[in-house]
């Protein structure tokens, strides 16, 4: 899902409160088979002394702090932070005895955790996405201990600080949990609080759009009357090409299922799964882009520009217009702004629309979360390893990973802890020294709650909260639900899934690039064809099964 994901920079978002097909994906329908119960082995299943002492209200890593190493994997091939280095993962290990040691994948995270499985070689703790299929396969494969087993045995403070309504989303057909999320919210938190997690938006370079005197884009005839402005105009800056426009993630992602969400397609009508990419108005604005290819208003660079390509283009304000995550523009627009040009960062307007002119119905956090922790069976120390978990998703913990060590990274202020003036400042200025050197805010986001961590999150800069304010104004709250209906894996389902995934991402720069509107409806009606002949009907049985399961699990 993340070009950007986030570098999270976080190619932030998906997200979330997330989604989701941006490609997140529980992991837990109700189609699923029971995961088989995963009880402690039996060398450890000796209650240790302390047992007696276990308290469901306090903290049970209190009860033995000696040094001990957990080896941790972080499925995210980006992730570049270690353990041990900054100021606050020296603060952790000495509080509580754990010294983390972090591994990523070289490449592809699920690759790396199957051939682990088969080697049965795993890593004390494992993170991946919610959406991957690896999840899966380590639940059902009895490859991970079920986090309330152990909490019953070695930590009933897990209950209190973990939350009934993750664990419950969560707990599988045979009653239990393998994994925690971070990054979760429920629709009933989002209304309470009103942080909704949402990072969609339609982007657009803040001096151009106001030097053509703001069009709107919500029409395909605005949209087609900007871009001709933006050739006619505006063809380069500083000596480079303009690039007129970017979709995130390409066909999977920026110019399916976000395009879809900006033009506020249901997600279901009537109680049934809705077929969106056969939608009258996500049609309409594919052949407004064709239109625009067929101009030369737009080309393929869209479609096709590396992560690296995107990257320089965007630290350089080579785009005009983007479908992109406001996440991932956290730290260029601050830059863009400090700049030569400083109104050249980016702002978000209201972008494709449909003909009725309803806003956008943006993807909003949801209950899967980002990535969810697990305790592997290869572990030798559970009880320190469950432990270890209910610190980090304790209030305690949260504060001690984001703001570092009182005194020297936050202080009290008004009652309230709150990051120090120069903490405050190296966030604009000089991010890596703020997580290499001190660790706070998001470097070690693994177990992050967002409810928590974020009353002590600093005010953000202008050019990103007004990205962040209009996402949240656009999220549909309630839509969380449908993130990851499509299924995942190596059942006969997903095969079909797959093979209609990979041939769309074939098939929507055919469309983009028809010689005619009459080409685009043949293209388009071959493209059904072959999808009816994949097994398309199983996909959409499949849909209709999770997004049921789903609605029950809200329900209760």
């Amino acid at each position: 899902m993340k070009r950007n994901s986030v570098k999270r920079s976080l190619t932030l978002l998906l997200t979330a409160m997330l989604s989701l097909s941006l490609a997140a994906c529980s992991g837990n329908s109700a189609n699923n088979e029971s995961a088989p119960t995963a009880a402690p082995p039996a060398d450890a299943t000796a209650a240790p002394q302390e047992e007696a002492t276990l308290n469901p209200d306090e903290p049970a890593w209190k009860l033995d702090t000696s040094p001990i190493d957990l080896t941790w994997f972080v499925g995210a091939n980006w992730y570049a932070h270690s353990w041990g280095e900054s100021l606050t993962s020296k603060y952790v290990t000495e509080k509580t005895g754990v010294n983390v040691k972090l591994e990523v994948p070289s490449g592809e995270a699920n690759e790396h955790i199957t051939l682990m499985m088969t080697s049965g070689q795993l890593p004390d703790l494992i993170s991946m996405g919610s959406w991957e299929t690896a999840v899966k396969k380590l639940w059902e494969g009895d490859h991970v201990f079920a986090l309330n087993e152990l909490a019953d045995q070695y930590d009933p403070y897990f209950y209190k600080v973990a939350g009934d309504g993750t664990l419950k989303w969560y707990r599988q057909e045979n009653g239990n949990t393998y994994g925690v999320p971070n990054d979760s919210y429920s629709p009933n938190l989002m209304h309470e609080t009103g942080m909704t997690a949402a990072n969609q938006t339609f982007l657009v370079r803040k001096d151009l759009y106001e030097e053509m005197g703001s069009p709107d884009l919500s029409t395909p005839e605005g949209f087609l009357g900007a871009l001709q402005l933006l050739k006619d105009k505006y063809p380069e800056y500083k000596g480079q090409p303009m690039s007129p426009f970017f979709a995130q993630g390409n066909v999977p992602y920026g110019m399916t299922e976000y395009l879809q969400n900006l033009l506020a397609v249901p997600h279901e009508k009537d109680g049934k799964v809705y077929d969106r990419v056969t939608d009258p108005e996500y049609l309409t604005w594919l052949k407004t882009f064709r239109t625009a290819y067929e101009r030369g208003l737009i080309n393929v660079d869209f479609l096709v520009d590396s992560d690296t390509q995107v990257e320089e283009k965007t630290n350089n304000a080579r785009y005009f217009m983007m479908i992109r995550e406001w996440t991932g523009m956290t730290a260029v627009n601050p830059l863009l702004a400090a700049s030569a040009n400083p109104d050249s960062y980016y702002i978000a307007v209201d972008g494709p629309q449909n003909s009725k002119g309803d806003s956008a119905k943006l993807f909003p956090g949801n209950m899967d979360g980002w990535m969810v922790t697990m305790i592997s069976k290869s572990t030798k120390n559970p009880e320190r390893a469950i432990r270890f978990l209910s610190y980090l998703a304790s209030e305690e913990g949260q504060q001690d990973l984001f703001l570092g060590k009182e005194g020297e990274t936050w202080e009290t202020v008004d009652g309230k802890p709150q990051l120090k003036a120069d903490m405050v400042n190296l966030i604009a200025s000089d991010i890596e020294t703020l997580e290499k050197q001190y660790g706070v805010l998001d470097t070690y986001w693994m177990m992050r709650n967002p409810v928590i961590v974020n009353q002590w999150r600093p005010e953000k800069a202008p050019v990103i909260k007004q990205m962040e304010d209009f996402a949240n104004a656009q999220a549909d709250i309630d839509s969380g639900i449908y993130k990851g209906l499509d299924p995942l894996g190596d059942s006969e389902v997903a095969v079909a899934w797959s093979r209609i995934s990979q041939n769309w991402e074939e098939v929507l720069p055919e469309l983009i690039t028809a010689k005619d509107e009459a080409a685009f409806d043949k293209v388009f009606a071959s493209f059904l064809e072959r999808r009816d002949e994949y097994g398309f009907q199983q996909v959409v049985e499949f849909r209709q099964a999770e997004l049921d399961a789903r609605k029950t699990k809200m329900a209760n």
